[in-house]
């Protein structure tokens, strides 16, 4: 069956079109991308604007209809952190659900990492023991843990790289003393949620997901997005620790011009490095597997389980 899968995140709205069937891998068939970053659309009292909300109104609606001319048979609507934590959450859905007949699910945090980790699991399969997943979105950073398909801990920390780059670092390029604060919020955030997972031992693997991590990779030397979902791609920490000052000394519109790196997430670049080189410090991780599924496979493959075998 053709399955859409509908994203409203923090910074896009993303529909992914996959023709898929109970036990066997989703395929992707297409992809309709909208740039929202609702994250930094909120007013001083935590609600979407009005222009934030009638953006998302249009952007949904133009979503329902690519997914219309793809033959989607069904859709799977959800929305993540910048929805969810929204003052007027509850009359933004309303008004989606009103004027595009779409009942967006608003996620937990927790939700958004299980499903993260399921994907990550069904990705390296059952030899790879005991995972720890990382995966730093536009709102917040979710980590999980665990040998099974459920982790055995779960948390979601706002330290999403939107987020962090509004309320962290108001001028292009960053001054150095903001950086440095945001550096040390990063870490005392993180270091409070270390402890939980420490105690279920060490992971044989460390692995991460979403575009943030991707875009690291990539400067770091990892394989272009066009050489395909089965090239291994890796980020080392040390790595990543000499791009983090070269980004920090950058504008908007350098970082844009490096490899892998899209106009549109340049902005928040250097806040979602400083998250993933804090995770990697704290967690002790020297090397991280980059995942190329995430939070919409999850959501994708949690369907599937619910499906009778054909």
């Amino acid at each position: 069956m053709r399955l859409g899968v509908l994203d409203v995140g923090s910074n896009t709205v993303h529909l992914l079109v996959v023709d898929a069937h109970p036990g066997a891998r989703p395929l992707p068939a297409h992809s309709h991308k909208a740039d929202l970053r609702l994250a930094q659309l909120l007013d001083p009292a935590g609600a979407i604007g009005p222009e934030g909300v009638d953006r998302l109104v249009t952007v949904v609606r133009e979503a329902m209809v690519a997914a219309e001319d793809k033959g989607v048979e069904e859709v799977l609507p959800f929305a993540t952190s910048a929805v969810r934590e929204a003052s007027n959450a509850d009359a933004v859905l309303a008004r989606v659900k009103d004027e595009t007949g779409v009942d967006l699910r608003v996620l937990t945090g927790e939700e958004e990492a299980r499903l993260t980790f399921l994907a990550a699991r069904r990705w390296f399969g059952w030899s790879a023991g005991k995972l720890l997943v990382l995966d730093i979105g536009g709102g917040s950073l979710e980590i999980a843990y665990g040998m099974d398909e459920e982790p055995d801990a779960a948390a979601s920390l706002p330290l999403g790289a939107g987020r962090l780059t509004a309320a962290w670092l108001p001028t292009d390029p960053p001054d150095p003393a903001d950086v440095k604060a945001l550096r040390r919020h990063v870490r005392a955030q993180i270091a409070r949620t270390v402890g939980e997972f420490s105690r279920l031992g060490a992971p044989d693997h460390i692995v991460a997901t979403s575009k943030t991590f991707k875009q690291l990779a990539r400067l770091a030397g990892a394989a272009r997005s066009a050489d395909g979902l089965y090239v291994q791609r890796e980020l080392k920490r040390k790595s990543l620790e000499d791009w983090v000052p070269q980004l920090a000394a950058m504008t908007t519109q350098e970082r844009s011009e490096l490899p892998g790196v899209s106009e549109g997430r340049a902005g928040q670049l250097l806040a979602g490095a400083l998250v993933a080189e804090g995770a990697m410090d704290l967690f002790g991780v020297e090397t991280l597997e980059i995942c190329p599924w995430a939070l919409r496979e999850g959501v994708i493959l949690r369907k599937l389980d619910h499906l009778p075998a054909s």
